[in-house]
Order: structure tokens, then C-alpha cells, then sequence
């Protein structure tokens, strides 16, 4: 992954333009894509730490796009559309997005979502320099995302997954709200924690209509309730 690297996919190329000159103000470094195919390739050559993705592509739905660079390529993702229906954010979060914000947009509020993510990913970079947490038979791998079963299966979690799940290491045994799992999160989509939860849930518990490894707390909020220990 390219250290402050962000991707930006628009079919209309003066909005690209727009917030590349923006972003790059502030030291990013940015390539643009006006396709869904063009931006799936420059993914498998070199992967960003963000994509900034208009669902409106000429060649595939986005949304369609935001769910294969969760799943097959692990980036924060912010999703920058006109289609600013309850149904499409809902969706798109729920896919695995970070973010959504609706065009027409204002460019210093978009530089400022693209921070806030940037400094979850990072955050969670930085833990002591641990890489590695062990609970409840799990191993989980803060540089490649990487969740590791008792008998070596693999799962690669999305950047979202993983940043809900860190937070639960980082406080085991301890009630966490939505709005502390939500962390800097400019707009909280509340059904987004409850997406991301399931999605979650499904990787590490053995029966999701009972976990076992992260309760709810009801009326309170959710609770890591195996020990960690963390490995460099």
C-alpha cells in the first residue's frame, strides 16, 4: 500500500481534475480514472491507501465497483456521488465503504473526509509497533488485514471490518457504544455499525445467532469478551 496515495474515479474529468488540484494542495499524491475498468487495473498495479468513487460510471455501477475494491483489494473507500437517496448511502456503506458524500460538494469538506480517514487508517497503524493480535483461537495481522483461524484459514478483512475490530482488541473486555466504534466518522450511518457487526460477526463466531466473542450489550453497546495478546 502507497503511503497517502488516493485514487479518483469520475466519469466527468473537470470534477477529477478538481480534486486532484485540491488534494494535492495538501500533499497527496492522486491518480484519476474516468472508467470502473481503468481504476480495477490501476488497483491491481499499485493499491492506494483511499479511493474516492462517483457511482456514476459509464462502463459498471458503482456500487458494484465499491464492493469488489472492499472484498479483492482492501482500500478505505469514499464514496462521492449525485445519488444521494437514503437507499444508495445505506448501501453504500454497507458494502464497505468509509464514507459518502452527495455532489454537489464542497471541496474543502471533502478534503476534510478524506483526513478523517486517513487518520483512522493510520492510527490503527501505529499500535507500538504490534502487528499482531491472538484471541479467542484467532490471529489477526494489522499490516496485511489478515484473520487467521485455529487450523491456518485466511480471511482478508475490509479496511472498515478491520478498523471495527481493532478497536475491540485495543479494549478487550470492555463495552464499546456505536458512537466510539464510529470513531471520527463525520456523518454516522448507524446502520452502517450494524452491517459492518454481521459482517464481522460471521468471520470469528461460530454460531452468529449467539456469539459468543463480541456480545451485544443491549442498551449499551458491544463487548470483546476473549483476552488478547498482542505479538510484534
Amino acid at each position: 500500500m502507497e503511503k497517502n496515495l488516493i485514487y479518483v474515479v469520475d466519469d466527468e474529468s473537470d470534477i477529477c481534475d478538481l480534486i486532484q488540484t485540491e488534494l494535492e494542495r495538501f500533499g497527496y499524491q492522486v491518480a484519476t480514472f474516468n472508467t470502473g475498468a481503468a481504476i480495477l487495473k490501476g488497483l491491481k498495479q499499485q493499491r492506494p491507501e483511499l479511493c474516492v468513487v462517483d457511482l456514476g460510471l459509464p462502463d459498471m455501477d458503482g456500487l458494484t465497483l465499491v464492493g469488489e475494491m472492499v472484498n479483492q483489494f482492501n482500500v478505505g473507500v469514499l464514496i462521492l456521488s449525485g445519488r444521494g437517496s437514503l437507499p444508495d448511502r445505506v448501501l453504500g456503506l454497507e458494502l464497505g465503504a468509509d464514507d459518502y458524500l452527495t455532489k454537489p460538494f464542497e471541496p474543502r469538506e471533502l478534503v476534510a473526509r478524506v483526513k478523517s480517514l486517513l487518520r483512522r487508517i493510520h492510527r490503527d497503524d501505529v499500535v507500538n509497533a504490534v502487528r499482531i493480535a491472538r484471541f479467542s483461537g484467532w490471529s489477526f495481522d494489522l499490516d496485511s488485514l489478515t484473520l487467521t483461524s485455529q487450523t491456518g484459514e485466511e480471511t482478508i478483512l475490509s479496511t472498515a471490518e478491520a478498523n471495527m475490530l481493532v478497536s475491540f482488541l485495543k479494549a478487550p473486555k470492555k463495552i464499546l457504544t456505536r458512537d466510539q466504534l464510529l470513531g471520527d466518522q463525520i456523518i454516522p450511518y448507524d446502520r452502517s455499525i450494524d452491517s459492518r457487526m454481521s459482517r464481522l460477526r460471521k468471520k470469528v463466531e461460530e454460531n452468529v445467532k449467539d456469539p459468543k466473542i463480541i456480545k451485544t450489550v443491549y442498551g449499551a453497546g458491544y463487548m470483546l469478551t476473549a483476552d488478547v495478546d498482542w505479538e510484534s
